[in-house]
């Protein structure tokens, strides 16, 4: 496929987060720090779900992907947001920005991640509800096709993406009013009409977004009822750590994205649009790891023979 597709403008200026240049190498040091801890924390947990047989369940086999989901899709743009704060020309080519998009990057990851929180929330519902069921329930064959089903959602959702994109003709104006290549900002660009792209947007976001939502809403619902019920008081304490955990980075992650992308376009500026997708691209990977390792005794519990091991 043509990457060009006959278009005139062969690179984009990216306005960053900010044009106040006294805030730019503060803002480069605030996210370098946040890249490096979300690349140490998510390569850490994989590292630590690995290394313990004790963690090897379905719940950390999910939260293994999830880090490595976080890891993948924080570098897509971290870098090159990273290098704009500190460099004159904020310039990407034209192929540079597709490929940031596309279904190998920003667009499968970030989809990818909608599935695997919703999995999760499914996985916790199983758990807490059904217990004498779980392990037949959640099987590893089970856990595989939930897993697959979540890339394979990933993948679909960033090829209709990236395919309406590639449609699209840019003919005078190349600056994007954001620190990376995103759906919305490019859109507002375009010199042919993007009527069909703003539908594939509201299908596929609405899809990811609201169908999640609702499942994982439903399911902590069932899960709360079932808290609820619960005679011992230390049972109820261990799910409802575990369970807030997992409402806090959904809440983050649909939060922000939903702001993002399912708003009217008239009810916001730009810039509010920039720092939404911060929370979701920047923020909520990098606390992800944290959450689950603080508030989950038994991360905490690992950690420590891990380290012990290391220094024995």
């Amino acid at each position: 496929m043509d990457l060009e597709n006959d278009s005139s403008v062969t690179e984009f200026i990216l306005a960053g987060l900010t044009n106040q240049p006294e805030l730019q190498f503060p803002l480069f040091l605030l996210f370098l720090g946040i890249y490096v801890i979300t690349i140490v924390g998510n390569l850490g947990l994989i590292t630590l779900i690995s290394m313990n047989s004790q963690l090897h369940t379905p719940m950390y086999y999910f939260l293994f992907n999830l880090s490595f989901i976080d890891f993948c899709y924080s570098s897509v743009f971290s870098p090159k947001m990273l290098m704009n704060f500190v460099s004159k020309e904020n310039i990407i080519s034209y192929s540079g920005c597709m490929a940031q998009l596309s279904f190998f990057c920003f667009f499968f990851f970030v989809i990818s991640e909608c599935c695997m929180l919703t999995i999760m929330a499914y996985d916790r519902y199983v758990a807490i509800c059904n217990p004498l069921l779980y392990h037949v329930t959640m099987s590893h064959q089970v856990c595989s096709w939930l897993l697959g089903g979540a890339y394979v959602m990933g993948f679909a959702g960033a090829m209709a993406h990236t395919g309406c994109m590639l449609r699209l003709s840019f003919c005078d104006t190349n600056i994007i009013n954001h620190y990376m290549c995103d759906i919305l900002p490019l859109l507002q660009l375009s010199c042919t009409s993007t009527y069909v792209n703003e539908l594939v947007v509201f299908i596929v976001v609405g899809i990811n977004i609201i169908v999640p939502s609702v499942t994982i809403f439903t399911s902590y619902a069932l899960i709360l009822s079932s808290i609820l019920s619960m005679s011992s008081t230390e049972g109820r304490s261990k799910a409802f750590s575990t369970c807030s955990s997992h409402l806090i980075a959904v809440a983050l992650f649909f939060g922000s994205g939903s702001f993002m992308y399912l708003k009217p376009s008239s009810s916001g500026s730009a810039d509010q649009g920039k720092v939404s997708s911060v929370f979701y691209t920047n923020v909520g990977p990098m606390l992800n790891p944290l959450i689950y390792n603080l508030r989950n005794k038994d991360v905490q519990l690992s950690l420590r023979k891990t380290v012990r091991r290391m220094f024995s």
